[in-house]
């Protein structure tokens, strides 16, 4: 055995084949739909869950077993001397708090970041965990305690398409959703940590968009900035179920933001089945130094 090992969750929006690239492991995350379990990116594809909200399945999140963490982990460590995991944020789901009473049970060999991230920013994390490894040489203890005094060091900006999925989810009421849906309003919600919240309305898609590109320019600017210097940030676009829409708010982001290289990911399941297909996203995260 040598070395550790990274393991993250679904609600990253990574894939199976993507983790094989990345060389990470992730953790299917489960999904009650009309009472029958199904795990992200193994028993259920992306087509096939938006088509089943769109038809109107009862959809609830859920978090894995301990066994179902225990026995990855376990499985792991017959390979690598410890593991790094970096579940979604502990502000969004109680898998978090769960994996760290699990953790005890291992003697320091697997540390549990939290980092307080989602999306394409828990990504991030968990190739930046890997770098902070490959090019510093941090053990697990450190990489963890890097992790989470990282964790506000990014944000995401998703704009709705449909108001329908919130009032479905019981967020907002019937007659807001419908008032909602009539005036045709976009809203734009953030994730800065903890939770989603509501960040600002808008009346148009292009207006929303511009919404976002301002308070990811600001961020750069600000938040991120040091003594400041702006820092460089990687920039990823995020979406549910709407490939063509996020190809092109890309080519917009890469003339907002010359010089960027811009990604484009999945939102996780775990978001778009409170927010309908149609979402996007903008997120930025900054970039650590190695």
């Amino acid at each position: 055995m040598s070395g550790i090992a990274f393991i993250t969750d679904s609600n990253s929006g990574i894939t199976q084949e993507e983790a094989a690239k990345y060389g990470v492991y992730v953790l299917p995350m489960p999904f009650m739909i009309n009472e029958q379990t199904y795990y992200e990116g193994t028993t259920i594809s992306p087509e096939e869950f938006y088509q089943k909200q769109v038809d109107g399945a009862k959809i609830t999140t859920s978090q894995p077993t301990p066994d179902e963490v225990t026995s990855l982990w376990d499985k792991v460590l017959k390979e690598y001397d410890e593991i790094v995991y970096v579940p979604m944020s502990s502000g969004l789901s109680s898998s978090c708090q769960t994996a760290k009473l699990l953790a005890l049970d291992y003697d320091g060999r697997v540390q549990v970041a939290d980092n307080q991230r989602i999306s394409v920013t828990q990504l991030r994390s968990i190739l930046d965990a890997k770098l902070l490894y490959e090019e510093k040489g941090m053990d697990a203890a450190e990489i963890k305690e890097f992790l989470e005094k990282d964790k506000f060091n990014s944000s995401i900006y998703i704009m709705l398409d449909t108001l329908t999925y919130l009032k479905r989810g019981g967020r907002i009421t019937a007659t807001a959703a419908a008032l909602g849906n009539i005036l045709r309003l976009k809203p734009v919600l953030q994730i800065q940590g903890e939770k989603l919240d509501a960040f600002a309305k808008a009346r148009t898609g292009s207006q929303g968009k511009t919404i976002m590109n301002t308070a990811i320019r600001n961020d750069i600017a600000n938040r991120f900035s040091i003594d400041g210097v702006e820092h460089p940030v990687w920039l990823y676009i995020a979406h549910s179920h709407c490939p063509d829409a996020a190809k092109a708010y890309a080519e917009e982001v890469a003339t907002e933001f010359p010089g960027y290289e811009i990604q484009i990911q999945d939102l996780p399941l775990s978001i778009g089945c409170h927010l309908g297909p149609g979402a996007l996203a903008l997120a930025c995260s900054r970039k650590i130094t190695v």
